[in-house]
């Protein structure tokens, strides 16, 4: 990738000359149809007023899941998209999606089978209880909707007495346990970016540009601002497509538009050192009923992290939002449920994130109830603004492929273009070329850890980090060093090659989404500063300027993400 200074010389280039589409949001739905339209030959304009996935895109349950819950408000068509979508990113992005076997604890058997019944016929949309036959009917749709692209094994049900053995803190509640395949998505901030990296090789003249703002719009044309320096810039396209999720009301409103679609609710997650819990869920997960008919999710990271999660409650500032002590109580609560004696405490969070689901305005009600699906709304040309505006309501990780095409179909429409390809085969990034068996990867690791003269265990953690783009990182390594950064398991040849290739801006850039640091629990004063040096030396920062980096950084660690010790 080139660098912002270059994309940015490159945009005061292009501006007069307009643009066919530009794309206001660099969240995983901007950047989907960014890539989409890239494939096609359109070359659009991506500005995203913060770094690329640094919304709710960073803050998902981490999960490419089938949608198990949608079941319960009768969203059947979007519980088929999200299971085909699951399906066809374990084939595209199988170094970044990985299967995940799901366990659904349930405390009674026909529980719930009468409001499920009037919940899926639209007659209530609260929330239910939902005994094991509701969720094994749930269960028979989904291997129905992924039978023609089955990858992963169907449902069963767990006995009991397996379960008892496996879980020996399964709550003595439990009736039955269901297991079923999802997916797990390792790191969601560089799935978005690979993405980038594809629509820019395949479409040249195609431009994504972090810490740009869509400021509004003037004399008919459209005002771009860079956030780091003020300078604006004024460009003429042909429309505008508002991708900016939870903030798309606030991009709207600079564009003249006043209609409120926008109605979010808050999801909070905990990264836990719970040894533990961890040894008990090995690689699996479980999804489970709470006290007050929500679903919530526990599962392990690695040997000793696991992650839990999530909260729903309505919110309305994207540009504050974090996990609070309420939302604490309430997790810790839930985890008692479904594994009493847990006892767990907050010195045992490593990191918390919270972010704000892009959900249509509702009003009142249960936040369970509202649909996760996606919408576009189409604002036409004006006097005042000459270009239409076409804004999603909604979208989600899982099915945001899916929704790229949709909204690339309806661009191509308006521009009088025809689709030249799908994206729903197009491998993405590191997949490309990544061997399906373990034994092969473990094989292609060391035969690149061996060409770039790295010891064998760094070649497995790069191959299992960047996929096939691993070769260009032990490449880097090879001419740049491999030393450990303070401790950690990253080096610093490889914080170079993330700078030099993957349009870092700040600090911010390469510890919270080029890496996956704190997420980690590796965060720590001695390796942002480490990690600030090398940024310094390659990006030209003075003393002061990598001091007030390591102080942004570390005030929004502590302040949003709970880690300690900073």
């Amino acid at each position: 990738m080139q660098s912002r200074e270059s994309m940015i010389r490159r945009l005061r280039e292009q501006v007069s000359k307009g643009t066919p589409v530009l794309i206001a949001g660099g969240g995983i739905n901007g950047i989907g149809l960014f890539r989409d339209l890239a494939l096609q030959g359109i070359p659009s304009i991506l500005v995203e007023k913060g770094d690329f996935a640094s919304g709710t895109t960073a803050a998902p349950s981490r999960l490419i899941h089938g949608g198990l819950r949608y079941l319960e408000t009768g969203e059947f068509a979007l519980v088929r998209e999200s299971v085909i979508e699951r399906n066809h990113l374990l084939r595209n992005a199988p170094h970044l999606v990985k299967p995940l076997p799901v366990w659904v604890p349930a405390f009674n058997w026909l529980g719930g089978a009468w409001s499920a019944v009037l919940r899926f016929l639209k007659l209530t949309k609260t929330p239910g209880a939902k005994g094991i036959m509701v969720v094994k009917l749930g269960l028979m749709f989904f291997d129905w909707f992924g039978k023609g692209t089955q990858v992963m094994p169907r449902h069963r049900l767990v006995p009991m007495s397996e379960a008892r053995s496996r879980w020996p803190g399964l709550s003595p509640k439990v009736a039955a346990v269901a297991e079923y395949y999802d997916a797990r998505l390792t790191h969601p901030e560089r799935l978005a970016l690979e993405l980038i990296k594809d629509g820019e090789r395949d479409c040249p003249e195609a431009m994504a540009l972090p810490y740009v703002s869509l400021a509004g719009h003037e004399d008919g044309k459209a005002v771009l601002r860079d956030e780091l320096t003020g300078e604006t810039f004024k460009t003429t396209p042909q429309l505008v497509v508002n991708c900016a999720g939870a903030w798309a009301d606030h991009v709207n409103r600079g564009l003249g538009i006043s209609q409120r679609l926008m109605g979010g609710t808050r999801g909070s997650h905990l990264v836990m050192r719970r040894p533990d819990i961890a040894r008990q869920l090995g690689n699996g997960m479980f999804y489970f009923e709470t006290h007050d008919f929500r679903a919530c999710l526990v599962y392990a990271l690695d040997d000793e992290l696991i992650i839990l999660g999530a909260t729903d409650i309505r919110d309305e500032n994207p540009d504050t939002v974090r996990c609070s002590d309420d939302e604490i109580d309430y997790l810790f609560g839930v985890l008692e449920e479904v594994l009493p004696g847990s006892n767990a405490r907050k010195d045992e969070i490593v990191f918390a994130y919270a972010g704000i689901r892009p959900l249509p305005w509702s009003g009142e009600g249960a936040t369970g109830a509202i649909s996760r699906d996606h919408a576009l709304r189409n604002f036409e040309a004006d006097a005042a603004r000459p270009f239409p505006v076409l804004t999603l309501v909604g979208g989600k990780w899982t099915t945001y492929r899916a929704c790229a095409e949709q909204i690339a179909d309806a661009v191509l429409a308006r521009l009088g273009k025809s689709r030249r390809k799908s994206t729903l085969d197009a491998v993405i990034g590191g997949g490309v070329n990544l061997p399906g068996d373990a034994g092969s990867r473990h094989a292609m690791a060391a035969a690149l850890a061996r060409g770039a003269g790295l010891d064998e265990t760094i070649g497995q953690t790069l191959l299992r980090r960047y996929g096939t783009t691993a070769q260009e990182v032990a490449e880097a390594l090879s001419q740049e060093g491999g030393k450990a950064l303070a401790g950690s398991a990253y080096l610093d040849g490889e914080i170079r090659w993330i700078i030099r290739n993957e349009r870092v801006t700040r600090l911010s850039d390469i510890v919270l989404r080029r890496t996956l640091i704190p997420f980690e629990g590796a965060a720590t004063p001695a390796l942002l500063s480490a990690i600030a040096d090398i940024a310094a030396d390659e990006l030209g920062w003075d003393k002061a300027r990598s001091a007030e980096e390591i102080r942004a950084v570390t005030d929004h660690l502590r302040s949003r993400n709970r880690v300690p010790g900073l």
